[in-house]
């Protein structure tokens, strides 16, 4: 969410827009997506009613969707920069690295222990910076931003910002054990051993969610100035002795990760959006991080590389025939410096170090076209034609879908993500049986794995259409998932076909019934040795000798039968009921 109404900066709307619908139009020409404008006051008034809201700002707020990949577009310095450079008002800056004189710099020392915590460290310094109260929280918004973002909830990377004047260098990173750290958190009235403010935010609605990152590691990496005053436990919380403020004049900014990649992306995208504020706009303070093998760094690395594109690729990519020229100024108002070379037919770019989301030329063909404008390319037909057909799986699906509902049966929907008890303790198996494929981080106990059987979604649809008048007859058919280590992911699809009868009566002979005719469309005939057949057989799910195995063309598709008591009772069900479920992808 960013407060962007200064965005509109001399710029008056034109008598059929309103200012809103012509910011609106800006955001959609620049690849963004104007999500809402709103307010602080109607925020509250809509989660909490009209009586909350009272005294709450009346600032319009505009909420714009910025891709995941551009994080130069996650602060509003960095989209007004971006925005002003699109609209041709400004130049495209250049960011300039200051290496100090030797020994007048800062140097950050990464000691051996933190090898197995977070081994990687990048620094640098924000030198004679001027805050207002709004830089200042854009400046703390932007932290928080690529913590969520790239830096994977602090996992990869952790950022500390530190009033460099509180402090003095040479600073050093390492790992000790819990109970040798100790100093005062961010915001606290005392000092705190490692253990005891992981116990302290175990609550907090904020910083509990990352104490899992090192909680169980045997040391805590933390950094420490000359004076052993502690700067930060990262990715926990930083110091209250080094804590910025508006009145700071001297940032360090010191990231520590698992990834060296990431850390150097996020201090590149932090002193290129605030570096502007510096009494030298656009000027870093480069710092020195020496690592344990004695090799040294000086961060950031603010690299500029230069890519060779052909014209032709970008014209016939887009499907537009611009000249070079006018596609290296489309570039350029990207923020991606561009000119034509000597041979007239291929662009020279230059990728600044805000835009770590160029990889591949064609994030440039992209950026081209995003430049021209989606909705002037124009419309073509194909030079080739194709004929379009639907899976053989999926027209199967369909036609069966129709003839199962004249049947008299009802289609059910259910979710593909389930409980572990759905599928093994409610069905009386135990989980490892059932190959199921689990979810890493499952948000709530409803939807633990995916689906191995589409049973109990239809059981669960029953328990909660009890009310209705009996009999209720239910089907589905979609796909469950089971691993398999053939398979390139580990897991693989199977379309299943599942049937449900549910009245005061098991009604197995509906269900058997429902069986013929479903392999009588299948033009499948009821013979052993070409066609099908049913065989006695257990299942945990149902009642002893009231289970059969369905055998087709030599092969064991699925089974039907009553379902077993305990079953009913564990789906909250009072009634007897029948199932069948087959595997129809042998019949495509």
């Amino acid at each position: 969410i960013l407060k962007v109404r200064c965005l509109l900066i001399n710029q008056k709307p034109s008598s059929s827009f309103t200012a809103d619908e012509e910011f609106d139009e800006l955001c959609f020409e620049f690849g963004l997506e104007l999500d809402e404008v709103t307010s602080e006051k109607d925020i509250i008034s809509k989660e909490k009613g009209e009586e909350k809201a009272k005294g709450a700002s009346e600032t319009i707020i505009y909420k714009i969707d910025v891709p995941a990949n551009r994080y130069d577009l996650l602060c509003l310095e960095g989209l007004v920069r971006g925005l002003q450079v699109f609209k041709e008002r400004i130049n495209l800056p250049r960011y300039e690295k200051i290496i100090p004189a030797q020994g007048e710099g800062q140097k950050l020392i990464v000691t051996a222990q933190t090898v197995n915590v977070r081994p990687h460290a990048v620094a640098a310094v924000l030198r004679n910076i001027t805050f207002t109260k709004e830089r200042y929280d854009s400046f703390i918004d932007l932290q928080e931003k690529l913590h969520q973002n790239i830096c994977r909830r602090r996992a990869l990377v952790a950022i500390g910002t530190h009033d460099l004047d509180t402090i003095s260098g040479p600073f050093t990173f390492t790992a000790k054990p819990p109970s040798e750290i100790k100093f005062k958190p961010l915001n606290q009235s005392q000092e705190y051993t490692a253990s005891q403010i992981m116990d302290l935010y175990r609550t907090d609605s904020h910083l509990r969610h990352y104490l899992h990152l090192i909680e169980n590691k045997p040391l805590y990496p933390v950094i420490y100035d000359s004076n052993g005053i502690v700067l930060s436990m990262p990715p926990i919380i930083n110091g209250d002795h080094s804590k910025i403020s508006v009145n700071t004049k001297n940032v360090f900014i010191e990231c520590t990760g698992t990834d060296i990649t990431k850390a150097k992306i996020v201090l590149d995208i932090i002193v290129t959006m605030f570096s502007e504020y510096c009494e030298k706009p656009f000027s870093v303070e480069a710092a020195e991080v020496v690592y344990p093998n004695g090799k040294t760094c000086i961060y950031p690395e603010l690299a500029y590389r230069k890519e060779k594109v052909q014209a032709e690729l970008i014209n016939k990519k887009v499907g537009i025939s611009e000249t070079p020229a006018s596609l290296a100024k489309l570039l350029t108002r990207m923020c991606l410096s561009s000119h034509v070379m000597e041979n007239g037919k291929q662009i020279e770019v230059e990728i600044p170090p805000t835009r770590a989301d160029v990889i591949h030329a064609c994030d440039i063909v992209e950026d081209a076209a995003i430049a021209y404008g989606y909705n002037n390319i124009q419309m073509t037909i194909p030079k080739t034609y194709t004929i379009a057909n639907q899976l053989p799986l999926n027209k199967l699906t369909e036609l069966l879908r129709h003839e199962l509902a004249a049947a008299g049966f009802t289609e059910a929907l259910t979710f593909a993500l389930c409980s572990q008890e759905d599928i093994a303790d409610k069905l009386g198996m135990d989980i490892s049986a059932t190959k199921a494929v689990r979810i890493a981080n499952p948000k709530t106990a409803e939807f633990q794995v995916a689906r191995t059987t589409l049973l109990p979604g239809l059981l669960k649809t029953i328990a909660s259409n009890r009310k209705m008048p009996l009999p209720l007859k239910l089907f589905e058919i979609s796909d469950i998932v089971v691993k398999d280590s053939d398979s390139d992911v580990g897991a693989r699809n199977y379309r299943h076909f599942c049937a449900v009868y549910y009245n005061k009566n098991p009604g197995f002979e509906i269900i058997h019934g429902l069986l013929d005719r479903v392999m009588q469309l299948l033009e499948v005939p009821p013979d052993k040795e070409n066609g099908y057949t049913i065989k006695a057989a257990e299942g945990s799910a149902f009642f002893p000798g009231r289970c059969a195995e369905i055998f087709a063309k030599g092969q064991s598709v699925g089974k039907l039968g009553v379902l077993h008591p305990d079953v009913i009772t564990k789906f909250e069900l009072t009634m007897p009921c029948s199932a069948l479920e087959i595997n129809i992808e042998p019949f495509v």
